[in-house]
């Protein structure tokens, strides 16, 4: 890239306001993000830069802006800096500067605009594109941040910060030897910089070495011990060696350590799944709550006209609208409690209930004495905002609540969840439908095969098998696999076909993706369901399919139990003891189901 140009990219526009889907919140390593655009050094230097300025007037004004952002008066900041831009409206360092202080206040949209304004009048201004990397790394577009990454080290390679920010922009991408050929000169000339050994330690995590991760976190803490971060990401490898006391421990040092609202936020989520997967499940669900804190840029604001449920409010006689959360699984997942909300309600209450549409039609099924609606996500100016607009009288619905809120009360213990085959109603003629079909496939049991999510960034994909190591499972005698992984796995086929000799049969007539309804049907007329923790195996979970799901040592939705998945009885669970070796969890895959399905 050529030092008189910046990075031709627009991260405004991707901000706008747009349909949009929840993803889970996750306890992360997205905290290794380094540098402050407004810390006290980038302020200190931005007031060197405006005492250059020729003009008098353009650069008190900007002093004077600079003055009100140190002393943390953001709303005066971007009053003034907007005074400095209406006397010339060129002015790179009045734009930056708005710009941070737009970032502080938390309009971020119009933020990045300001940061984009300032490269355009100065693409050699690379402060401006280090401040701009950081939040385009914040609100997950890793590809924008890692370009502006690179712009910023052009004009100055040896920046530690940058070099730390462009290797975690590289992990969350999946790019992890490029993140590492990074981070390993830089620590090799610095080895006593924590920050960079903390952020090799997520790269290690991120490709499933959570050993060498703990390593170098322990690396980090010993030259900070006060280094909240380091405590939170060693928190966040130790899960995945199955360590959850450990990870426990090391979540409430980080909190003790960390003072930035962002990280804490993070952190005092991370620790609620923590509680969760050591089977402190009513602590845990207390501690849920944490999904919701403003100040974690990916959580949903609810847009709800209705007073929210909180526990210990009675319900009898009420009128409740439920808003689905999280994930598409996290939906499905948490409806097994709705039964149980209904009869709470009595015969004098009423259940409104808002999901993702596709699931609308087997929700109605499944309660039908519930009004369903589809909720709508939209992202907004760098946040996701969740509502029901399709409710066109809200006078009667006295409270509302977020599925997960009433966990708590409903599912507060193991023997709380109950034992019933299934708690959603997949359309029975539809499964009988299926069950035609499926004759027409090869001879012998048919077992769905699903191998990953259509969400696989850094912190994700370790958490599924290499499609190679299925050939265990493939090589079964006697079995006839049946593709129900949604989104495109024509590669995954192909392999299958000419690594492993097996045809993955594809059933006709159906979006895996869209018709969610249908699937749930599909995966009931099979004789099982293998596959790891995404959509599809919880839709069947809920409809009382035969499931085997594969997962980490600590995967919290087990809620501390060893081999039991408690929102599914019906489950057997095969657990992974390190993200970087699935081969003997999927040896013990292919083992089950030669015995399961013998060759006749």
């Amino acid at each position: 890239m050529s030092r008189s140009s910046a990075p031709q990219i627009s991260t405004s526009a991707m901000i706008a306001a747009q349909e949009s889907t929840v993803q889970p919140v996750h306890a992360g390593f997205r905290d290794s993000i380094a540098g402050d655009s407004a810390s006290a050094a980038a302020l200190a230097r931005l007031t060197r830069e405006a005492h250059e300025l020729r003009s008098d007037q353009a650069a008190k004004l900007l002093d004077q802006t600079i003055r009100a952002m140190q002393k943390g008066d953001f709303a005066k900041g971007e009053k003034l800096a907007l005074k400095a831009l209406k006397h010339d409206d060129k002015l790179a360092l009045a734009w930056h500067a708005l710009a941070i202080a737009r970032e502080k206040i938390g309009d971020f949209a119009n933020s990045m605009h300001c940061y984009e304004a300032a490269l355009k009048l100065m693409p050699e201004h690379g402060a401006a594109a280090g401040d701009l990397g950081r939040l385009a790394l914040r609100m997950g577009m890793a590809d924008i941040a890692a370009k502006l990454f690179i712009h910023y080290l052009e004009f100055r390679p040896d920046d530690l910060e940058a070099i730390n920010n462009l290797a975690s922009a590289l992990r969350d991408l999946n790019r992890n030897e490029e993140a590492i050929a990074i981070l390993r000169p830089a620590i090799q000339d610095h080895p006593e910089v924590p920050l960079l050994w903390n952020t090799l330690g997520t790269v290690m995590c991120s490709m499933g070495d959570a050993k060498t991760a703990v390593t170098f976190l322990d690396e980090t803490i010993r030259l900070e011990p006060t280094y909240g971060k380091g405590y939170h990401n060693r928190a966040y490898a130790k899960l995945d060696l199955g360590d959850v006391q450990g990870a426990l421990d090391d979540g409430e040092l980080a909190l003790a350590y960390t003072t930035a609202p962002e990280e804490l936020a993070t952190m005092k989520f991370g620790r609620a799944t923590a509680l969760l997967a050591l089977g402190r499940i009513e602590e845990g669900w207390k501690a849920y709550e944490a999904r919701f804190s403003k100040d974690l840029v990916e959580a949903p604001r609810f847009n709800i006209p209705a007073p929210r449920w909180t526990p210990g409010q009675p319900l009898a006689g009420k009128h409740l609208m439920i808003c689905a959360e999280q994930g598409l699984g996290d939906e499905v997942m948490f409806s097994n409690l709705l039964s149980d909300v209904v009869e709470a309600l009595g015969p004098d209450g009423k259940l409104s209930l808002a999901v993702e549409r596709r699931l609308i039609p087997l929700f109605e099924r499944s309660f039908p004495q519930a009004s369903i609606t589809a909720h709508r996500t939209i992202a907004f100016e760098g946040r996701i905002y969740r509502g029901a607009p399709f409710i066109e009288d809200w006078s009667g619905i006295e409270l509302w609540a977020p599925m997960g809120a009433l966990l708590e009360t409903f599912r507060p213990s193991i023997a709380s969840f109950p034992r019933r085959p299934s708690f959603l109603a997949a359309d029975p003629d539809r499964v009988e439908h299926w069950r035609r079909v499926l004759e027409d496939a090869p001879k012998g049991p048919k077992v769905g095969v699903l191998w990953k999510s259509l969400k696989l960034d850094g912190e994700r994909a370790r958490q599924f098998s290499p499609f190679l190591l299925w050939r265990p499972v493939f090589e079964t005698p006697g079995v006839t696999f049946v593709n129900i992984q949604y989104g495109d796995c024509s590669e995954e086929i192909a392999m299958a076909r000419e690594a492993f000799g097996v045809e993955v049969w594809q059933p006709p007539g159906i979006d895996l993706k869209q018709d969610l309804d249908d699937v749930a049907a599909l995966c009931c007329a099979m004789d099982l369901v293998v596959g790891f923790s995404n959509a599809t195996i919880n839709l069947a979970g809920a409809c009382g399919a035969p499931i085997w799901m594969l997962g980490g040592a600590a995967a919290w939705p087990r809620l501390g139990q060893p081999d039991f998945y408690p929102w599914y009885p019906q489950a057997r669970c095969f657990v992974t003891a390190d993200y970087n070796d699935w081969n003997p969890t999927m040896q013990a895959v292919g083992a089950a189901l030669r015995e399961r399905f013998p060759a006749g």
